[in-house]
């Protein structure tokens, strides 16, 4: 239930990226701005490029929204940065390091726009909702706190280490940048973000284990995924006649589509499996071969891209969400697939691991390739014996997502760190999620 009135906190919500045609981080910054409407009174600043589709989706511009023009400056920095990523859907780490050199000044036109009334206490909270990197600084952090303005950050994800055994896959995605990671580390003004940010949001626990132990006692653990119930909102009923799986994802090296079809091979050919692989990208015509070098073609669709609103559809015919990616940092498309009550099978790392748990999905340890390719052949050949063994699993899958990642109860969440940072007593810092950890450092490079 939204709170009364009189103690709604009026939040300046910034997200550079907010879009509710879009997906991935846009629909995130959207999804948790929409949803903190039931709990604050909301002011989103957004980028122009936004604009239409946050008009299309009933807000108003000026009372609900304000669209800031930065494309002077990020257009020909965007172009330059797309020349050198080397590939469509590649050079993703060459993407962040433009989007430091761009975000600034975004946030310098923010402040132009925003300084004087946050300065001025309309504001009761100041939170940057997106980018969600934590390699970002937020230039205007110490402004906002010299102005007696709580500032919260986040959620912050991402950066999680290449997989050790998956070196070839690194230089496939062209990622040199990733070697040097680290970096970002040193970079001005992150100290200072830190410093002066009243709550530090992440979402994963490898982010959270990257913040300085100085300012652990203001960061609060929630993932940053969550589920729309309006565009999500069916329950997976397939037949029990064969195991019935699904891949959703962009067909390159680290999303593991040809681990996953190696590892079903024998039960494809045998007819025993269906898999429906969703998705386009450069490994298409590999993946194609592959499927007929192996025998499979009558078992295996391969769909190419299909329009977000349409996957609840395709993934509803499924028992299985089969996800061998070796490098997820939020894996909104397992919260997706739990919501139907479709089982996932994901590689434990990063994301996806610590959204599953043992009662609501199958995690495959993160090893080599080979060992990668075998745990999921044992699990899947074990599954479809007797596919109506995962109807447990699902039923929990459905009721856990429901409980814990709808975006109102994010905002819930989200809500109680409000309370907290505007609270007298700073000492009881809340724990808005606590699912089972896992050691991400133990399986990277």
């Amino acid at each position: 239930m939204p709170a009364p009135a009189h103690k709604r906190p009026r939040v300046l919500a910034i997200a550079e990226a907010a879009n509710p045609e879009w997906v991935s981080v846009p629909l995130v910054g959207w999804s948790l701005a929409e949803a903190l409407r039931e709990v604050a009174d909301v002011h989103l600043v957004t980028q122009i490029r936004n604009r239409d589709a946050i008009l299309r989706a009933g807000w108003v511009e000026g009372r609900d929204f304000t669209a800031i023009d930065s494309e002077a400056v990020a257009r020909p920095l965007w172009a330059l940065a797309e020349n050198l990523r080397m590939g469509e859907g590649k050079g993703w780490t060459t993407l962040q390091a433009f989007s430091a050199l761009i975000y600034p000044w975004f946030e310098h036109l923010v402040w132009k726009e925003f300084g004087a009334a946050i300065s001025a206490g309309d504001f009761d909270v100041v939170h940057r909702i997106t980018p969600l990197s934590p390699t970002i600084a937020s230039p205007i952090a110490r402004k906002i706190q010299k102005a007696g303005v709580p500032f919260v950050l986040g959620p912050l994800n991402g950066g999680v280490p290449w997989p050790v055994h998956f070196d070839a896959e690194r230089r496939a995605e062209k990622e040199w940048l990733s070697y040097l990671r680290s970096a970002y580390k040193h970079l001005p003004g992150r100290s200072s973000t830190l410093k002066n940010a009243s709550a530090i949001l992440v979402g994963s626990r490898y982010t959270q284990s990257e913040i300085p132990a100085q300012y652990q006692d203001r960061t609060v653990y929630i993932p940053e995924n969550g589920i729309n119930p309006d565009r999500f909102n069916a329950t997976a009923h397939p037949a029990d006649d064969v195991l019935r799986a699904c891949f959703v994802g962009r067909l390159v090296p680290y999303k593991g589509a040809d681990m996953l079809i190696a590892a079903a091979a024998g039960l494809l050919r045998a007819g025993r499996m269906k898999l429906d692989i969703i998705g386009d990208g450069p490994m298409m015509e590999e993946l194609e071969t592959m499927v007929k070098d192996l025998g499979c073609e009558s078992s295996v669709t391969l769909h190419g891209w299909v329009p977000h609103k349409q996957v609840q559809k395709r993934l509803a015919q499924s028992h299985v969400l089969s996800f061998p990616s070796i490098r997820e940092f939020g894996g909104g498309v397992v919260l997706e697939a739990m919501a139907l009550g479709v089982v996932p099978i994901i590689v434990d790392y990063a994301g996806p691991g610590e959204l599953v748990t043992p009662n609501t999905g199958v995690k495959i340890p993160c090893g080599t390739r080979s060992e990668i390719v075998a745990g999921f052949r044992d699990t899947l050949t074990s599954l479809a014996a007797n596919p109506s063994q995962l109807r447990s699993k699902a039923k929990a899958a459905q009721a856990h997502v429901h409980s814990h990642f709808l975006w109102s109860r994010k905002a819930e969440q989200i809500s109680e760190v409000y309370n907290w940072i505007s609270s007298k007593d700073r000492s009881r810092k809340p724990e808005a999620f606590s699912p089972p950890a896992t050691n991400v450092a133990a399986r990277s490079a």
